[in-house]
């Protein structure tokens, strides 16, 4: 348990790890099944029965999210070395939705309408392809807006990253009204939590119901597109904007874009139409 709140008050995500009951005095979900269980004698079956145990009926992608995903980075913060079998399944099935610019516009005009730094932070995500939590923890020490340019030391994946921002992004955070000058503050006031969500699904509500699939993930997911469909980037590209650490997690948007060889079908033949005689 010590590990597991040492994690949390380091700020941690703390969504699937649990919560404390104050009426009754005790933790809930996995902190509360795993609590009393020491580091040294954490092993796969226990973490394996603490998944079945929380979620019996659940997908192995849920159980990968909700216990796996946050066993392992408590781990790795009390410095514990183990190599973590994920459940079978445990990737789901990978969707790769994105916007169409047309779209993007629309949730962006809605969300002003609501809540004018939301709709930056909309901006943000969509045009820099950062994750969430990584968007979310952004201070305003490492932006410099006159150089369009965000530092992240440690994304999600473990790994620094700079990060190019486009004119749009330099704009909308340039008209907050808080301004930038705010030290080790971060960029954005929201947290992930149930208004933040809340904030999702009204925009959504507003801009149209063909962007009722839209997750925050799907900001990232448009971010790769359009960097394949409109800049050009190939795989290779893509996994140099620092966003992926390997080609294979960058492969996935190969498809996307119509390939070369798929346009030689332009140089079929095609039936000869025959002219309809005048009169």
């Amino acid at each position: 348990m010590s590990a597991a709140i040492s994690y949390m008050s380091a700020g941690g995500e703390r969504r699937f790890i649990g919560e404390y009951d104050e009426e009754r005095r005790q933790w809930k979900g996995l902190i509360a099944v795993l609590g009393e269980t020491l580091l040294k004698d954490l092993d796969q079956q226990t973490i394996d029965s603490a998944a079945a145990l929380l979620y019996p009926n659940a997908s192995a992608a849920t159980r990968n999210r909700q216990v796996y995903t946050p066993v392992s980075a408590i781990l790795r913060h009390a410095g514990v070395e183990m190599r973590l079998r994920r459940p079978k399944g445990a990737q789901g099935k990978q969707r790769l939705d994105w916007l169409q610019p047309e779209q993007a516009e629309r949730i962006f005009a809605a969300a002003e309408k609501i809540d004018e730094e939301f709709a930056a932070f909309l901006i943000f995500l969509c045009y820099t392809g950062c994750r969430l939590s990584d968007a979310l923890k952004l201070t305003c020490d490492r932006l410099a807006l006159a150089e369009s340019f965000a530092f992240f030391e440690e994304t999600k994946n473990d790994e620094p990253r700079a990060v190019h921002l486009p004119p749009i992004v330099v704009t909308a955070l340039a008209n907050l009204p808080r301004g930038m000058e705010r030290g080790k503050q971060t960029v954005f006031r929201f947290r992930k939590n149930g208004h933040l969500y809340n904030l999702l699904k009204r925009v959504k509500a507003k801009a149209g119901e063909d962007v009722a699939f839209v997750t925050f993930h799907t900001f990232s997911h448009t971010w790769a597109t359009w960097m394949r469909r409109y800049a050009g980037l190939d795989t290779r590209g893509l996994v140099g904007t620092g966003r992926w650490k390997d080609l294979k997690s960058a492969a996935r948007y190969e498809h996307v874009v119509v390939s070369e060889e798929s346009m030689k079908a332009n140089l079929l033949p095609t039936p000869k139409r025959k002219r309809n005689k005048a009169g």
